[in-house]
């Protein structure tokens, strides 16, 4: 005890408590505050823009992400299949991609911002099917002017590793290039466009 009568470790023992359990509610508070600043299921369908990480996307290999409720095919490409795009060009539909839709700042033939990052909605232009992804060609496929790409198995069109749709084919159009961005050089935002990003 102390001059007056107060107990100087009690009072601090109380200070502590009361000072932890503000600080619990603080953080509580803070929680609900904070995950509202990500984007909702609904504003995801309504197109927030999402951020995908293909730092570990090897050549060859693809990732697929939800964006507008559509699925967003991302493809690494490797040299060898770089070099080959332009092969079969006089078998596609639209090999400058002049009547398909993509963002003007993409390479039309590449269709693409960095030559071996495709970025392409998974939805053939035919009917709205999924497109599957075949990046060597099958013994089905054997006989035909075809070097892999897409697949849709609906009514058999063919997409080259670009995205773009071979001649008389269901398919009228090459698949969509969504508006997307790089925010860094491993991170690729699909549905904000570069001028966006800034």
């Amino acid at each position: 005890m102390s001059d007056g009568g107060i107990n100087q470790g009690r009072r601090r023992l109380l200070v502590a408590a009361t000072s932890a359990i503000g600080a619990v509610g603080i953080v509580g508070a803070a929680i609900p505050f904070i995950k509202s600043w990500s984007p909702s299921a609904r504003a995801k369908a309504a197109g927030a823009p999402v951020r995908v990480n293909i730092s570990k996307l090897e050549p060859g290999r693809q990732i697929v992400v939800e964006w507008r409720g559509q699925p967003v095919f991302v493809l690494r490409r490797s040299s060898e299949v770089l070099a080959s795009l332009s092969r079969l060009e006089d078998q596609l539909a639209d090999p400058d991609s002049a009547e398909s839709v993509q963002p003007n700042y993409v390479n039309s033939r590449l269709r693409s911002i960095k030559p071996d990052i495709l970025v392409v909605v998974g939805i053939c232009t035919h009917l709205g099917c999924a497109p599957v992804f075949r990046p060597e060609v099958a013994p089905v496929d054997l006989g035909a002017d075809w070097l892999g790409g897409y697949f849709c198995p609906c009514h058999g069109s063919r997409y080259d590793l670009a995205g773009r749709v071979y001649k008389a084919q269901p398919a009228p159009l090459n698949l969509v290039v969504p508006p997307y961005a790089y925010e860094s050089e491993h991170i690729i935002v699909v549905g904000m466009s570069q001028k966006e990003m800034g």
